[in-house]
């Protein structure tokens, strides 16, 4: 970190002041570029500090040299510049806005997406569609939230449409469109394609950034601990540790665990706890996190060895069945060879194959099994696999 960096980052008045005027004054692009590359080895507070003293600098003299910053886009400044833009807002700023919204880098739409959710411009409807699905996040989010901002439902009841789509990514895509938007009212029809996406860890890690556990539990304990489920099967492979602080998890655990056990919860407290164990003894996955999300990781593993497992064991194969959204995981926890017998008669191969592939993990593992699974297959692909377990 450069000196003049380490002035506007800092704890002394006399140092950073002056460093937040020279830096908008001047028109620093080097420096801001370097501070946005530190965005992710700065507290939140330091950043917070960083943008309320440049804001501060902002005044009617000098605001249009933070057009030049907008090519180094970062989260933690967008508020400040964008809110600024707004605050001295006129025709020729938006027309001069609108046309880097079209013809600038992703980084200057995204800062663009956001001012037009401030100033909800009419003109830039059109390119906020045009771009409300980019591959870039924060520029989709902001399109998204910026439509919403107008009141523009058309890609909204769009995004409800694919959320039928056969397509996973597709599925995905709606959903963080819906999440962005903000309207919690998509939160049924979200929770009911993820009950049958490949990608429900992915689409549970978006959702609670639209609604959270405590109320879709609330609303259906069933879908609460499928959601719940999804979570703690994606935290550490797809979903950042950390986020156990966005989604109250130990809150949410804890109330689980206070309540009357049942097989559902059962078979969610067992992998719950199977996940956590195996987040605290592999140090691949708590090496680069902060102290603060190991002590949380470590608190809630500490609150799920509270339940007692053997209750939890006694009770999860109450939900191998068919029907069951959380079969797949019971069979985790199993040793019970009739009921997982039953499961061979699936319409769902995906379920055949796996009871099978637990059959022969208790070595129980019949001719007979492989002759009723492959009864109702008639994909060669899956008889092939099936032939070769």
């Amino acid at each position: 970190m450069n000196e003049d960096l380490k002035k506007l980052t800092g704890k002394n008045p006399a140092d950073f002041e002056p460093a937040a005027c020279s830096v908008v004054n001047n028109s620093d692009t080097k420096l801001f570029s370097e501070l946005v590359a530190q965005e992710d080895f700065l507290f939140d507070f330091v950043k917070q500090n960083v943008a309320q003293r440049l804001e501060k600098a902002c005044n009617e003299s000098n605001y249009l040299n933070l057009l030049n910053f907008l090519k180094y886009y970062s989260p933690s400044y967008e508020n400040f510049i964008v809110s600024t833009l707004a605050k001295y807002s006129n025709d020729d700023l938006n027309k001069r806005l609108l046309d880097i919204f079209e013809n600038g880098s992703l980084e200057e739409k995204t800062y663009c997406a956001k001012y037009f959710s401030v100033t909800k411009m009419p003109e830039a409807a059109a390119l906020l569609k045009k771009f409300a699905f980019s591959e870039n996040s924060y520029l989709s989010a902001n399109c998204a939230a910026a439509l919403a901002a107008f009141g523009d439902r058309t890609l909204y009841d769009n995004s409800i449409e694919m959320l039928n789509s056969e397509d996973s990514f597709t599925q995905l895509d709606a959903v963080r469109f819906l999440v962005s938007y903000g309207d919690s009212s998509a939160s049924d029809a979200i929770i009911k394609t993820m009950m049958h996406s490949s990608m429900a860890d992915n689409i549970a890690g978006e959702l609670l950034y639209l609604t959270d556990l405590f109320s879709i539990y609330k609303k259906n304990a069933t879908q609460g601990l499928y959601v719940l489920n999804a979570v703690i099967e994606g935290l550490g492979e797809i979903l950042n540790l950390s986020q156990v602080f966005d989604f109250q998890l130990y809150e949410f655990l804890e109330m689980i665990i206070k309540e009357p056990v049942n097989p559902q919860t059962a078979v969610i407290l067992l992998a719950a706890q199977d996940k956590f164990e195996t987040l605290t003894e592999n140090d691949e996955y708590l090496f680069d996190e902060t102290k603060d999300t190991k002590q949380e990781i470590l608190d809630i593993k500490n609150l799920l060895n509270t339940a007692d497992t053997a209750v939890l064991y006694s009770l999860a194969d109450e939900e191998l069945k068919h029907n069951s959204p959380f079969v797949f995981t019971a069979l985790e926890y199993t040793e019970n060879e009739p009921l997982v017998r039953n499961l061979l008669n699936s319409s769902n191969p995906a379920l055949v194959l796996k009871s099978l592939e637990v059959l022969k993990m208790l070595d129980t593992l019949t001719a007979q099994d492989k002759e009723t699974a492959l009864s109702g297959i008639s994909d060669e692909n899956l008889r092939a696999v099936i032939n070769a377990i």
